[in-house]
């Protein structure tokens, strides 16, 4: 904060760091030791969607970039009952205990990269990446753009969440990532893709 700023009593908002989401695999790695649970090869980014064709002509390009290579994971958009865009990928693993979590962190990074380039960074929300327990019992590793913190999510039913469960990755993670401590921040994010 500068001098300015402490005189007119603005604060800046905290820059994201989008290259915190190339520790995943690491906490992945925690996770799946301490826990149980193992990345599912899916994830997402949430933004709102801006109006006009300089956005929808950037979210195509994203969506080709992402789809342009025969192994490509597979890409898709959907929109939420609050307005909310979420961009879907979905890395198939030729093996379903290992699937290519290096790649889908990359791949989400790539998203949030284009946008935010392109000048559409304040719509950026969230990224998500999905986690499965042996029970099958998901988990979204959730990525707060704004903050520049992660915070886990556990749904378990119909508006219902495994706090205890949450609470327990947050533990097992604080080594490897930026971790949210304000817990009202901790936002449900029922239905999102990938959970």
């Amino acid at each position: 904060m500068g001098f300015w700023d402490v005189i007119t009593g603005r604060t800046r908002p905290k820059q994201a760091n989008l290259d915190a989401l190339f520790a995943v695999p690491t906490a992945a790695l925690t996770m799946q030791t301490s826990l149980g649970l193992v990345p599912t090869g899916d994830g997402a980014v949430c933004y709102r969607a801006a109006a006009g064709a300089g956005f929808a002509s950037t979210q195509d390009d994203v969506v080709e970039l992402l789809g342009a290579s025969e192994a490509a994971p597979k890409v898709t958009t959907s929109v939420d009952e609050f307005g909310f865009t979420w961009l879907s990928v979905d890395h198939e693993a030729l093996d379903p205990a290992n699937p290519d979590i290096t790649g889908l962190v990359t791949d989400l990074h790539a998203v949030n990269t284009t946008l935010e380039m392109n000048g559409f960074g304040p719509g950026l929300l969230c990224s998500l990446i999905g986690f499965e327990g042996a029970d099958g019992r998901s988990v979204g590793l959730i990525y707060l753009y704004k903050q520049g913190t992660f915070y886990p999510f556990v749904p378990t039913g119909p508006q219902q969440r495994d706090n205890l469960l949450e609470i327990n990755v947050r533990t097992a993670i604080e080594g490897d990532l930026p971790v949210e401590k304000d817990l009202s921040r901790w936002l449900a994010v029922w239905g999102a893709p990938g959970l």
